[in-house]
């Protein structure tokens, strides 16, 4: 197994359980690990189609790890995926705080996952 396929396997692993605690049972998972509660219909379904854009890129990511022809657009797409992750979080940073220390974790998360992706991207270009 090639090393782009290793980390897009990791990287859909990893953002699985994050999709599920989004949109599973919103109600219950969403209050516990970030203290919003989840009181309208309006607002579960945000959290649902948050949880359907994530499993996507998940399903994306498997395929790319499984079948070369996807590979580089699969690494691609976790980029900006990830990196637009980070930078939406860098942005409430500055602009409203300092957030729990679970959101800090994804953000650093974020940040390595789109170096890391960057990384392989260019070198499976030979770049």
């Amino acid at each position: 197994m090639s090393k782009e396929s290793l980390f897009l396997l990791v990287a859909a692993a990893g953002l699985t359980p994050i999709a599920l605690a989004y949109g599973l049972v919103p109600a219950t998972t969403v209050p516990m690990l970030y203290g919003v509660e989840i009181d309208s219909v309006n607002i579960t379904h945000i959290f649902r189609a948050v949880m359907g854009l994530y499993l996507a890129m998940i399903v994306f990511w498997f395929l790319g790890a499984t079948r070369e022809s996807l590979r580089f657009s699969a690494l691609c797409s976790v980029v900006v995926f990830m990196g637009g992750l980070a930078v939406g979080r860098l942005s409430s940073l500055l602009l409203d705080g300092i957030p729990g220390a679970l959101l800090l974790v994804y953000l650093l998360l974020e940040v390595v996952f789109a170096l890391l992706a960057f990384k392989l991207a260019k070198n499976l270009q030979g770049n």
